[in-house]
């Protein structure tokens, strides 16, 4: 191997692995120019030799062997661009204990199997880098290890999946129901076949546990954060929030509750004051608002996926690790920033306080807003706000709520005797408000 290059094999070569293969092999001279040295891509694993690719590499470089690159002396850097757990898991596992450095686009399986891949790195003496993993061509990973290493985070929060942020803009603009717009989106390629791991939020929570443990050395599990999507959202909701001053997002959010100093990880949709830094974050862009106690709030935004911008994230790590290497100045910073992880749980869901939009579907009937008063103040939920619009053709009105400050268990209890009143005709909406970011 020519010592004055740092060489890389590919682990998949769909939309981003097509991507880095087109940078490293088209702007390779522009990368050698910045780092000093050559960035030599040497071999990519793929399923299917004869698969159509948005790039298509030398056929040379390809192989659907994947341990022609692991364990291969003459590859430095891996780069896991298959997706998926399994066989991804276990084939970076053994690139790790085979001295190979890690580059990895993959969320989902740093969120579920993080721990176990980070200490095996630790172990054998190498790095795992992973920017493309949270927020597509963000340098959202790197900002928080190093830019903003010396804060105390007050609160991250983000717009994580490009998908349901579309399809919430084309609802909002367009007036359009949920079901018309993901058709829409599944046509324009915005959104997979099937998007229940883009709409139902689990690809934004699994990039929020990520940034949980950057920002506060914790790793919650999946099952430890509560995770809701948006396909619940109704363009009366969305024309009711607007009235009131408000825009709906699929929001995660991490932060030390004021009230008890305990951790709060959730994903689910949220109301935002129309003037908040995330409000008018539209169409399949992302976007990530940090605050730091001494750098204050931080804005970054752009695309959080696709073939190109992910790629730029991807060949960014490609190129800090060939840095590192050359100066053997790896673990000088750990893999999510702190020497070592807490065990501490967040706070469970029914324990957080926010307050709350309800939408209710009543009979027109007198005493109903009172009824309904009346079992909120018995869990000492007061309301801030209250809209009445005139009976549909069926005799049903919309009668929404804006409440103060409750906590979610004395919610929940509280709209279970609500719906119920003989009155109410429906399952009550309700979507958490987010005045206090």
């Amino acid at each position: 191997m020519n010592s004055q290059q740092t060489t890389v094999g590919l682990l998949g070569c769909g939309n981003v692995g097509a991507g880095v293969a087109k940078m490293l092999l088209e702007d390779g001279a522009y990368i050698n120019q910045k780092l000093g040295w050559p960035l030599a891509l040497r071999k990519i694993a793929v399923r299917n030799l004869a698969c159509g690719r948005l790039f298509n590499p030398p056929p040379e470089l390809l192989t659907t062997d994947p341990y022609e690159i692991v364990g291969n002396p003459e590859i430095k850097v891996v780069a896991e661009l298959m997706g998926g757990i399994e066989p991804a898991r276990t084939l970076v596992l053994k690139a790790i204990n085979s001295g190979q450095h890690i580059v990895t686009a993959n969320k989902a399986l740093l969120a579920l199997h993080g721990p176990e891949i980070f200490e095996a790195a630790a172990k054998n003496r190498v790095e795992v880098l992973f920017e493309a993993a949270v927020a597509g061509g963000i340098p959202i990973i790197r900002t928080l290890k190093e830019g903003l290493s010396a804060n105390r985070i007050n609160h991250i929060v983000g717009i994580f999946n490009g998908t349901t942020n579309y399809i919430l803009t084309r609802m909002s603009r367009e007036g359009l129901d949920f079901q018309s717009v993901l058709n829409e989106a599944q046509k324009a390629g915005y959104a997979e076949a099937d998007p229940t791991f883009d709409v139902e939020g689990f690809d934004a929570a699994h990039k929020l546990i990520l940034l949980t443990a950057l920002c506060y050395g914790i790793q919650p599990a999946i099952e430890d954060i509560h995770v809701e999507g948006i396909s619940s959202i109704t363009p009366q909701d969305i024309e009711f929030a607007a009235e009131l001053g408000y825009v709906i997002k699929l929001l995660g959010l991490a932060y030390r509750s004021a009230d008890d100093d305990r951790l709060e990880v959730r994903l689910h949709p949220a109301m935002l004051p129309k003037d908040n830094l995330l409000a008018d974050i539209g169409g399949a862009m992302n976007a990530v608002l940090v605050s730091g106690h001494a750098s204050g709030e931080i804005l970054l935004t752009g695309a959080g996926a696709g073939m190109m911008p992910t790629a730029s994230s991807v060949t960014a790590d490609l190129v800090e690790m060939a840095r590192a290497d050359r100066s053997r100045s790896f673990q000088r910073t750990p893999a999510l920033g702190w020497c070592q992880l807490s065990n501490e749980r967040p706070k469970p869901m029914s324990e957080i306080r926010t307050s709350y939009y309800l939408r209710f579907t009543v009979a027109d009937k007198p005493g109903v807003l009172a009824s309904l008063a009346g079992i909120f103040a018995e869990r000492n939920i007061s309301l801030a706000q209250v809209l009445q619009k005139r009976p549909d053709e069926n005799g049903t009105v919309p009668l929404v709520m804006l409440t103060h400050t409750a906590m979610e268990r004395d919610m929940l209890l509280a709209l279970k005797d609500a719906d119920g009143l003989p009155a109410v005709q429906a399952p009550t909406m309700l979507i958490r408000v987010e005045n206090r970011l």
